[in-house]
């Protein structure tokens, strides 16, 4: 039994529910990674001689979607899906996951999906409360102000870092 290659499989599919959980994802769709993923753990057959029996879909929680992920993964050791949401956020916003409360993930989803490139512009999000609506996000919002007001401060002396 090649249980090491299922076990992978759940942590890679727990770590998708874990990303896109904090960019916001689709909370149908996080659920399906996370009970895909803990079916996973108690399959006892490799991964590989269920699939190459077209029995995938069998497997409580993995439907089409999540049976071409296994797919994928078992032919390319990967998911392009895992790779992309662990990918590190734009180069002009990346230094923003030393604010308070943002993290690498959270960063690439406002740049990416909401289409913040400022401070500026993350600024006005936060003061509008509306990064609070965000599912995931649990932050101060104060103490992210206060970061982003002394983080465009020390900009403005010196140009941006």
């Amino acid at each position: 039994m090649d249980r090491p290659t299922n076990q992978r499989l759940a942590a890679m599919f727990h770590t998708i529910a874990d990303l896109l959980t904090l960019e916001g994802g689709n909370p149908h769709r996080i659920r399906a990674y996370r009970r895909a993923a803990d079916s996973l753990v108690q399959v006892s057959e490799p991964l590989e001689d269920i699939a190459r029996r077209g029995e995938l879909g069998k497997i409580p929680g993995v439907g089409k979607e999540l049976s071409a992920k296994i797919l994928e993964f078992l032919k390319s050791g990967t998911i392009q899906a895992y790779e992309t949401l662990q990918a590190p956020p734009p180069a002009d916003v990346a230094d923003w996951a030393t604010l308070p409360g943002l993290s690498p993930s959270l960063v690439r989803h406002l740049s990416n999906r909401l289409g913040i490139r400022t401070l500026s512009d993350l600024e006005t999000l936060v003061r509008s409360r509306l990064l609070r609506t965000l599912p995931g996000v649990s932050l101060s919002e104060d103490k992210l102000l206060e970061a982003i007001e002394e983080r465009m401060r020390r900009d403005s002396e010196t140009g941006p870092s």
